[in-house]
């Protein structure tokens, strides 16, 4: 499977490479999204199935891109303070170096996240105008409620959903147990788009007075999918592999490694291979230690100094920052602020 880029700046040090060997395919053309046409034979690393969709909808191939966007900025926030904080590296052969190459929780976390950025990026484009060759929702209204009518344009998460399925899971046609995980892993990352629609409503009426309301489906912010699949990752269940034989030859399948457990559902994250500690560099791995990570000296959780630095202490420097201070509002309408510099300890790991 492969994310194909070509060096888009995502934010400071976030960089997508070349050639990403993940779940999409993307190709250099969207270093400047939506801006230049988009050539689907020029784009390397595409699968057969993969250069046909580019071909059939290549209108929507810069929601592909930015959905895969969204989707490791929302890894690096969620990820923030744990050893492994979705560290993206600027190197042409993969995004988050060896890291991925195994099935762990980690890879779990970002097929899901990167699979539910692509639909929601692609699920907005068609809601807002962007994208012609879709639109709004029109199937899933029914009666509409006491107060309200239904209104606005409703988000088509389904035909989001679609997409990341066609194009995120065309690699994974493997009869192997990576696939296997992979292909669960990308739509509970999808289910968790439709668990979090919510009907978002618009008042009308004299002074604001609400008198009528219309509502529509709409997607929660990115965050909420975030905050959700982050929950789902630290309860991920282990898997075992298994081997069987079929008319197409030996498949691989997994089941549950504990019986006492409950089998995870099509919403729930699956791995089979255990992630390494990530608190010292390690190239095989794909570690980068956590050697000068900044720790929280009163948090008793993983960002906390004795956990984040995996006991080897950690190191206090002190630092000034100018800040805005004593804010006073006029009237009318503006703010004036003094400047004020303000010393804070910053704790790091040894």
């Amino acid at each position: 499977i492969h994310w194909t880029f070509n060096d888009i700046q995502l934010g400071p040090k976030l960089f997508i490479p070349r050639v990403l060997k993940q779940s999409l395919a993307v190709g250099h053309q969207y270093s400047s999204i939506g801006t230049q046409p988009i050539l689907c034979a020029s784009i390397p690393g595409l699968v057969p199935k993969q250069l046909r969709f580019c071909r059939n909808y290549v209108e929507i191939m810069p929601s592909v891109a930015e959905g895969v966007k969204i989707g490791i900025q929302e890894c690096q926030h969620q990820f923030r303070g744990r050893r492994w904080n979705c560290t993206t590296v600027n190197d042409n052969l993969a995004i988050f170096g060896p890291v991925l190459d195994k099935a762990t929780r980690e890879s779990a976390f970002v097929h899901a996240i990167a699979s539910a950025g692509v639909a929601f990026a692609v699920t907005r484009a068609c809601a807002d105008g962007s994208a012609t060759i879709c639109g709004c929702d029109t199937r899933h209204k029914g009666p509409p409620g006491e107060g309200w009518k239904w209104g606005g344009c409703s988000e088509d998460v389904e035909f989001g959903s679609m997409v990341s399925r066609e194009f995120a899971d065309a690699r994974e046609n493997r009869p192997d147990a990576r696939s296997a995980m992979n292909r669960h892993n990308n739509e509970a990352g999808r289910t968790s788009l439709n668990d979090n629609m919510f009907l978002k409503c618009k008042c009308h009426g004299l002074s604001g007075s609400c008198e009528v309301k219309t509502c529509w489906w709409s997607q929660p912010d990115f965050r909420v999918i975030g905050d959700y699949m982050k929950d789902k990752y630290d309860s991920a269940s282990e898997m075992v592999v298994e081997k069987h034989k079929e008319s197409r030859g030996w498949v691989e399948t997994l089941r549950p490694k504990y019986n006492y457990f409950k089998p995870p559902t099509e919403r729930d994250l699956v791995y089979y291979e255990s992630s390494p500690n990530f608190c010292d560099p390690n190239p095989e791995t794909g570690s980068f230690g956590t050697r000068d990570r900044i720790c929280n000296l009163t948090s008793h959780g993983i960002d906390g100094c004795d956990l984040l630095c995996c006991g080897r202490g950690h190191n206090t420097r002190t630092e000034k920052r100018k800040e805005k201070c004593h804010c006073i509002f006029h009237w009318c309408c503006y703010v004036s602020c003094q400047e004020c510099v303000r010393v804070y300890d910053v704790h790091t790991c040894k």
